[in-house]
């Protein structure tokens, strides 16, 4: 029991909290988010929010960017914090600007995927990963 209630924890614990954060995010936001958006391309090409006024199209392929590509670097393990990065801004965007005045209902995803993308941002991958096995 002293030990559930310590404040220390094993450099293991830390691993396998640091690969569950990785695979549990990363795998859903390519699985409910990416690949939903990437199979209705053509029809979200045209209307998808752009707030940068770089076009739809664009606005959407670097979003697809994020949520497909950069989500599989996390889950691997592979340059995780410039991945978390490029996933952080996106939901930064998605969170402050996307869903602007929208009820905090309607932000709770975007808020929780950032929080846990800034998280694995701070933390790095752990020794369970790509990463953690090169060495980096």
């Amino acid at each position: 029991m002293s030990k559930f209630l310590s404040t220390t924890y094993s450099e293991t614990a830390f691993n396998v909290a640091s690969l569950l954060l990785r695979l549990t995010f990363g795998i859903l936001i390519c699985v409910d988010h990416g690949f939903a958006k990437l199979m209705h391309f053509g029809s979200q090409q045209y209307t998808f929010f752009d707030p940068f006024h770089i076009g739809h199209r664009w606005a959407l392929v670097l979003c697809l960017f994020a949520e497909v590509f950069c989500a599989l670097l996390l889950v691997l393990g592979l340059f995780t914090r410039v991945a978390a990065l490029v996933l952080v801004i996106n939901m930064a965007v998605a969170s402050f600007i996307a869903l602007k005045g929208q009820t905090l209902a309607g932000h709770e995803m975007a808020f929780l995927y950032l929080a846990a993308f800034f998280s694995i941002l701070l933390v790095g991958p752990g020794r369970i990963s790509v990463d953690g096995a090169m060495g980096k």
